[in-house]
This record gives C-alpha cells, sequence and structure tokens, in this order.
C-alpha cells in the first residue's frame, strides 16, 4: 500500500504541526476539525511557520505557497477520507474512540488509523474499535514542525505491513522513527513525565521557585527548563497526560499530578495558548 493522501483529525498545535510536515513532504492533506476558529488560527499559525522558514532561507516564498496549497481545512467529518488518518485531539479515550469509529466507517478497512496519543495504550484504543489490525500509534514530538523524533507504537493486532508502512512514511516527512513498545507513556513520555512531576514537586514544597528550576535545568543542558516547555505544550494537555499516566501505572506515587498544575488548568491558565501559564505572554 501507498500512502498518497493524509488527514489530520484534530487542528491544535500538535495537529497543525503534523499538517504542515505532511504537506512540506508533497502529500495532499486533510486538516480537519469541527471549530472553524481552531482551523483558522490553524492555517495562520502554518502560514506564520512557513514565514520563519523563507526569512531563514531554509525554503522559498514559492515553496511555502505550494505547502499551504496541499492543505485543505475542512470542518465536515464526512469528507475526511485518506490512505492514512492521524487522530491529534484531546487526551480522552472515549472521545478518540467514538471519532475513530466515524472515520472508520466513512473510509473503510483499507485505510490506516494513528493516534497521535502521548500515554494511552493503542492495544485499549484498538480493542473497541471495528479494524484493530490497521490501527497504530504515530506520536509526534511538541513542535512537530522542528522535533525529529517521532514514536511509532504497535498494538496487540497491529499488522506487521501498517509498521513497515508507517516507518517508510516517517522517513520520507524526514522524521526519526522509533519504534516502541504499547506501554504507559511509551518511551519518552515515561521518561519526561518525572521530568516534569519532580520539579513541580520541588515547587510544592517551596525548595525555589519555577523561574530558578528553569534557569538550573537549561544550565545544565537542557535546551528548555520544564515550566517553559509545560507552558509551550500547553499546561492543559501535560496535565492531562499525567493524569493518565498516573493511572495506567495504578497510581504510582512518583506519578502523581501536581496541585499547582491542577489549579493551573483550573485557572485557564494553559501556557502560551492562553497568553499565561507559569509566564506571561504577550
Amino acid at each position: 500500500m501507498e500512502i498518497k493522501s493524509i488527514a489530520i483529525a484534530g487542528a491544535g498545535t500538535m495537529g497543525a504541526g503534523i499538517a504542515q510536515v505532511c504537506a512540506q513532504a508533497d502529500f495532499n492533506v486533510i486538516l480537519f476539525d469541527i471549530n472553524e476558529q481552531m482551523l483558522t488560527k490553524a492555517k495562520t499559525n502554518i502560514e506564520q511557520s512557513l514565514d520563519k522558514l523563507c526569512n531563514s532561507g531554509k525554503i522559498t516564498q514559492e515553496h511555502a505557497k505550494i505547502v499551504i496549497s496541499h492543505i485543505q481545512f475542512q470542518s465536515d467529518i464526512k469528507l475526511v477520507k485518506a490512505d492514512l488518518i492521524i487522530e491529534a485531539i484531546v487526551e480522552k479515550l472515549n472521545i478518540k474512540v467514538d471519532l475513530f469509529i466515524k472515520l472508520m466507517e466513512l473510509n473503510g478497512s483499507k485505510t490506516i488509523y494513528a493516534s497521535n496519543t502521548s500515554s494511552i495504550p493503542i492495544t485499549q484504543i484498538a480493542s473497541q474499535l471495528p479494524f484493530p489490525s490497521q490501527f497504530i500509534g504515530i506520536h509526534f514530538f511538541n513542535p512537530a514542525q522542528i522535533m525529529k523524533l517521532v514514536e511509532i507504537i504497535k498494538g496487540a493486532k497491529t499488522e506487521p505491513l501498517i509498521v513497515e508502512i508507517v516507518y517508510g512514511l516517517i522517513q520520507k516527512l524526514k522524521k526519526e522513527p522509533v519504534i516502541a513498545a504499547d506501554a504507559p507513556g511509551f518511551i519518552v513520555n515515561r521518561i519526561a513525565r518525572l521530568y516534569y512531576v519532580e520539579a513541580l514537586k520541588i515547587l510544592e514544597e517551596g525548595v525555589c521557585d519555577f523561574n530558578a528550576i528553569d534557569s538550573i535545568m537549561e544550565s545544565s543542558g537542557f535546551k528548555m527548563g520544564p515550566f517553559k516547555l509545560m507552558d509551550l505544550i500547553g499546561v492543559d494537555t501535560n496535565y492531562s497526560v499525567t493524569e493518565s499516566q498516573f493511572e495506567l501505572f495504578n497510581y504510582e506515587p512518583r506519578f502523581r499530578p501536581s496541585r499547582i498544575q491542577k489549579q493551573k488548568v483550573d485557572a485557564g491558565l494553559h501556557g502560551r495558548k492562553s497568553k499565561e501559564g507559569f509566564y506571561k505572554y504577550e
């Protein structure tokens, strides 16, 4: 099977980034979201991202126009038909399952279906779907248009051929694929969760403020401190992944979500996308 068309379900930060990556590799892309405002925002963000690439001399203005022309911004799910569909929506099992059931009814058993989930086991999602053998995890990292690593997660019933096809696709996207076992958090988020959780514990205990923690980690060689990174990813998204992993590890104390992070989420302080998280943004 050759993948010629790709659909992305969810026009948030991750969905828009994945759509840009696929369009830059000359794939025809459908970026779907039921919220028209999200689609408008996604198009603006992609155009700004491409402008930065133009200004840095990495692509030409002509190429940027071609990339945008490869993307259809679509709010009607009935028009979401492609060889590969990647879901990048909220980290809630029931919502993901409902979406995939609708997409499978529209596309049938030949399409490859993938989740960009950060923590929910692929087998757990696939077990509730009509075509579990066609289901796989493709986990990009934020920002998708910059980060090279992509985790490929094989579910218990995923066809081996699907893994091969997806591995080759990720290479065509000029990313670095790594095959991970279907375990909670996979590889990166299992490690990274403690980067966030331990930083939040230090903050809770009053050892120092979040600014100092970020400065120390960046001085130690990390590109971004944990609090700046949470703001970039989305404090709400990060908290949701922590909750999911905490539950999947049978409430292992080392993965316990932070009260401070929960308070930020409740207050709507979700980071860069809301103009304020741990830091304030213009």
